[in-house]
């Protein structure tokens, strides 16, 4: 199977991202990721994130999260983000994301699986088909 085909956006590192000593505060790293994901729905998927969670009621909460830190982004360097597809399955979906310098120096990265939920009942539903295939044409 070949590799995963990433959504990727730039993002320049901002004030607000750092901590006192001038990198990015990691948690803010996890910020930056769920904007990312949310832009993949929006244009990468073409649902709209606000339209699933607003008026499908259909949830995609984190269920697992690992991450690896491997070099300081500071305040003004430009990244790029990535999101790509590793796995499909039948009510969950597992993600590589990773954030890497433009001279193509990793970053972060982040191994994320996201699970289909009712919003109407908290429980684990299949992934609903025009989401399923939309994901599908970002896996390897």
């Amino acid at each position: 199977m070949s590799p995963a085909v990433p959504f990727v956006r730039e993002q320049r590192i901002r004030f607000s991202h750092c901590d006192p000593a001038g990198i990015v505060f990691y948690p803010q790293y996890f910020v930056l990721f769920n904007d990312l994901l949310e832009a993949w729905v929006d244009e990468g998927l073409g649902i709209g994130f606000a339209h699933l969670i607003g008026e499908r009621r259909v949830g995609l909460p984190t269920v697992r999260l690992e991450a690896d830190f491997k070099a300081v982004s500071r305040m003004g360097d430009p990244v790029r983000l990535s999101l790509a597809v590793r796995h499909l399955g039948s009510r969950s979906v597992e993600l590589a994301l990773a954030c890497h310098g433009l001279d193509g120096d990793l970053r972060m990265q982040v191994r994320q699986v996201l699970v289909s939920t009712s919003l109407q009942t908290h429980q684990a539903i299949p992934i609903p088909p025009d989401l399923r295939a939309a994901m599908a044409r970002w896996q390897g």
